[in-house]
């Protein structure tokens, strides 16, 4: 008995070893995105902006304006996408579930893309004129709608993943297919705006937006951390969560509006990040296992990493930052949800 304990302490400690190391690669990530640019700044250069001059008040500028709101709005992204991702694939015991692949990402661009086209000659009505606040709105409305859909459907069949799943392909395909008919009657200027809200960019928020976005995953947070129990129980199913005495449908139901939140709001300011929601956590999970008392921050924390590595790849890529965030992540991402179509079918 003391031997067992002993081997669970010792597991115990690996993990949190295992997240002190994340964190720290998580920190080395965030400062080497700070420090690539086109605009160079030493590193001893980030402790003299007491000193005066321009050189010191145009790297305060670079830094405060420009690289940390973006830096920190990754961050956030990136490990709420993976959160999301994480409960919604235990929520429906899929592999392949994820905010992208069952429609709340194309329910947010078209959203977007309903606003652009419809708000584009109303500028000059006063309610209409902070055309982004609409988009946004739009764009969360959208996430929002095909979330409800989604659950709506799988409380109809008595919360089945199998339906939730094509339910969430069917939305997918549907949302696609408005947004392209919008395209298609949009004015060219409406259309370059339509495909540049699609690419995702985690440049576009304000502090005020950033630190929205934080207190709300924050929230979200520390919903799944104390539900961390439940989560757990429902890895070995639904039935053996019943007999231990977990609302299974209450927890699902509550899971997946949370999960959606994240999504959504992440979506409508910055627009589709594809699959980090889905590489995140299976990364997570084969590095620190399935409890989610560590799982949780260790999908965080990756979400993170990964979105920060893209989003400096992409600043770095092209020499001007043309490259978009979200095109990466797919490059990152489709050859895993391949992998795992093809695991999970063998």
């Amino acid at each position: 008995m003391n031997t067992t304990f002993n081997q669970y302490k010792a597991i115990i400690k690996k993990k949190r070893l295992i997240l002190l190391v994340s964190f720290f690669v998580l920190i080395i990530t965030a400062a080497l995105s700070l420090h690539i640019g086109n605009y160079n700044i030493s590193f001893t250069g980030y402790f003299n902006f007491l000193s005066h001059g321009s050189s010191a008040e145009t790297a305060r500028i670079v830094i405060f304006n420009i690289r940390l709101p973006r830096l920190i709005a990754a961050i956030i992204s990136g490990g709420g996408l993976a959160l999301s991702g994480l409960v919604i694939q235990t929520l429906l015991k899929n592999p392949l579930a994820s905010p992208f692949t069952i429609g709340i990402s194309q329910g947010s661009a078209f959203g977007a893309a309903l606003a652009i086209v419809l708000l584009s000659g109303a500028g000059g009505l006063p309610a209409f004129q902070n055309t982004t606040f609409w988009i946004i709105l739009f764009a969360f409305l959208g996430s929002v709608c095909s979330t409800v859909v989604i659950l709506l459907l799988a409380k109809f069949k008595n919360f089945n993943t199998e339906s939730v799943i094509l339910a969430g392909v069917a939305l997918s395909a549907l949302f696609s297919a408005g947004t392209m008919l919008l395209q298609y009657f949009a004015t060219e200027d409406e259309l370059v705006s339509i495909i540049f809200w699609t690419f995702g960019d985690v440049s576009r928020s304000t502090w005020k937006e950033i630190i929205l976005i934080g207190i709300v995953l924050i929230v979200i947070y520390v919903f799944f951390f104390t539900n961390k129990w439940n989560l757990n129980s429902l890895i070995s199913g639904n039935e053996i969560a019943l007999t231990l005495g977990v609302n299974v449908k209450r927890i699902i139901l509550t899971g997946m509006l949370f999960s959606a939140l994240a999504a959504a709001l992440i979506t409508a300011f910055h627009g589709i990040i594809a699959f980090i929601g889905l590489l995140a956590p299976h990364i997570a999970k084969r590095i620190i296992g399935t409890d989610f008392n560590f799982l949780l921050p260790m999908s965080f924390m990756t979400g993170g990493i990964l979105l920060i590595a893209a989003d400096t790849l992409g600043r770095v890529c092209l020499g001007t930052g043309a490259v978009p965030v979200g095109v990466l992540t797919s490059f990152m991402g489709a050859p895993l949800f391949l992998y795992l179509l093809i695991k999970s079918h063998k």
